[in-house]
């Protein structure tokens, strides 16, 4: 089964920790310095919470995946309909090695298509990954339906 995935930036995680558990009736699945996460069963959730300065504001979303093959599936899904990806990738993020493909929206909002493939210690692969997200920069964003002006 496929859930959602929110990650939200939060500046006091105990008190969105605290917070969250009420509001969807369960602990955090994870829990590490600067990091939270919730499985939540009703409705089908992965809550990802990011201490740090931009509270009150998304950090990624995305949709996680039983198996690899459905990361493979969407994939090679978005880049068909004309969407740039950045790839299939194994990688090490949010304290978990993930098979993950990631996409932007109009708005610069980043989508991440994964599986969770094993726990890790770390919260990413190294340098600024590290620090709150491991969600890529690019791909730019894809504005289907607009005209250069040049043209």
């Amino acid at each position: 089964m496929a859930r959602i995935q929110l990650a939200l930036n939060v500046t006091d995680l105990e008190g969105a920790v605290a917070f969250y558990s009420r509001l969807f009736a369960t602990e955090p699945a994870k829990r590490r310095p600067g990091y939270a996460n919730f499985v939540v069963e009703d409705p089908p959730l992965k809550l990802v919470l990011f201490e740090g300065p931009e509270g009150g504001t998304i950090n990624h979303l995305g949709v996680e995946t039983d198996v690899a093959s459905e990361v493979e599936s969407a994939d090679a899904r978005l880049r068909a309909s004309g969407l740039s990806t950045t790839g299939i990738d194994d990688t090490i993020c949010c304290y978990a090695e993930k098979v993950e493909t990631w996409v932007v929206d109009p708005d610069g909002t980043r989508w991440e298509w994964y599986v969770k493939t094993a726990d890790a210690e770390s919260m990413g692969s190294g340098g600024e990954a590290d620090a709150m997200c491991c969600a890529p920069v690019g791909p730019e964003p894809v504005v289907l339906g607009r005209r250069d002006p040049a043209d």
